[in-house]
């Protein structure tokens, strides 16, 4: 697990994923923010892929919306069970997690690449 974006997402990844972010950032954020409050988690946790996929429940699908990639929510807890941040790493990731009223946490899943990825959310 990297603590900065990857290079690998810059070019293929962060322009469709920039251009689908501003359509759903506050919805993001108000999810995010909802998590926490409740005390459900610190870490929110937003998968996004282009088809559907197991983790966390879907909260914005893009054949809802004109979006290209489906939006999960989840948090810390269901990669830790999942077993896709070991118990070892669990530490480090809290670490390098951004702060959530700022960055949104998505964890990326495609065919080449999968990762966590901080991207910040757009000022008001």
């Amino acid at each position: 697990m990297r603590d900065d974006n990857d290079p690998e997402l810059n070019g293929k990844y962060l322009g469709t994923i920039t251009k689908d972010f501003v359509k759903v950032a506050d919805t993001l954020k108000e999810a995010s923010y909802q998590v926490r409050s409740r005390k459900f988690s610190k870490h929110p946790i937003f998968p996004v892929c282009k088809t559907e996929q197991p983790i966390g429940q879907l909260l914005i699908g893009n054949k809802e919306v004109k979006v290209d990639w489906n939006y999960y929510i989840t948090y810390l807890d269901e990669f830790i069970q999942r077993k896709l941040v070991d118990e070892k790493s669990i530490e480090d990731f809290k670490k390098a997690y951004k702060d959530p009223d700022e960055f949104c946490c998505l964890f990326v899943v495609d065919e080449e690449f999968t990762n966590f990825v901080y991207i910040p959310y757009p000022n008001d």
